[in-house]
């Protein structure tokens, strides 16, 4: 087995203007959501807010085409995430399990809603762990700040990215582009895994896909097309 596999060290083929791009978007971010956390919050509390929502920062802006960092998920993710966290520190006495009951369902509602953002789960947590004075707003948490950060994150993101045609944010606004005249169509028994992977990277953006879910995505894709090929001389 290949160690770099192992460890999860994947070789980076993103160019520089993309790695600075997605660095300045973060700063943007963190100081668009940074500022509205401090006007309903003190400073320790909007530091416990102000930190999950870098986790976000970092998807929309250095994988803004990946499946969490769509808007649906991020808002989606947060806001139910709020909730939850709230519910659990009000009516769940001991905060240990409070904390560890917050993010399991957290990570549940957010499989059933469609709106998978790992850092929902520090939403939930921060509800649950961040001090008297941020449980003291009770279900106003939800609101302000965190669907509002939510919303001036993804809205940033939006303003930000747009200058950039290939990594437009949401990911169904990115244009890339068209490409040489068509050759023959390959069929795809023809594909292997670096074509997948050589594909991906033409496409000038981070992609949340590791070479290891290539394979599948590809050993998958194989297995599908066998079982529709052998319906079909069944049929």
């Amino acid at each position: 087995m290949n160690f770099k596999h192992f460890i999860g060290l994947e070789s980076n083929k993103t160019g520089h203007l993309e790695k600075w791009v997605s660095a300045i978007g973060g700063l943007f971010g963190i100081l668009g959501i940074t500022l509205v956390s401090r006007q309903f919050l003190g400073e320790q509390e909007a530091a416990w807010v102000v930190a999950s929502m870098g986790a976000t920062a970092v998807l929309v802006f250095a994988v803004p085409h990946g499946p969490l960092s769509q808007p649906w998920a991020v808002v989606g993710g947060h806001l139910i995430s709020a909730v939850i966290g709230v519910a659990c520190a009000r009516w769940i006495p001991m905060p240990v399990v409070a904390a560890a009951v917050a993010v399991a369902a957290a990570i549940g509602a957010m499989y059933y809603l469609r709106c998978i953002h790992p850092p929902g789960g520090a939403t939930a947590l921060t509800a649950v762990i961040g001090g008297a004075n941020l449980q003291a707003l009770g279900f106003q948490y939800v609101l302000t700040p965190v669907l509002l950060n939510a919303l001036v994150i993804v809205l940033i993101a939006m303003a930000f990215n747009y200058a950039f045609h290939w990594r437009r944010y949401p990911a169904v606004l990115a244009v890339h582009p068209a490409g040489e005249p068509k050759a023959p169509e390959a069929k795809p028994d023809d594909l292997n895994e670096d074509n997948l992977e050589t594909a991906l990277e033409a496409m000038g953006s981070t992609v949340d896909i590791s070479s290891q879910d290539l394979e599948e995505i590809y050993r998958l894709a194989r297995e599908n097309r066998l079982t529709e090929l052998l319906k079909a001389s069944r049929s």
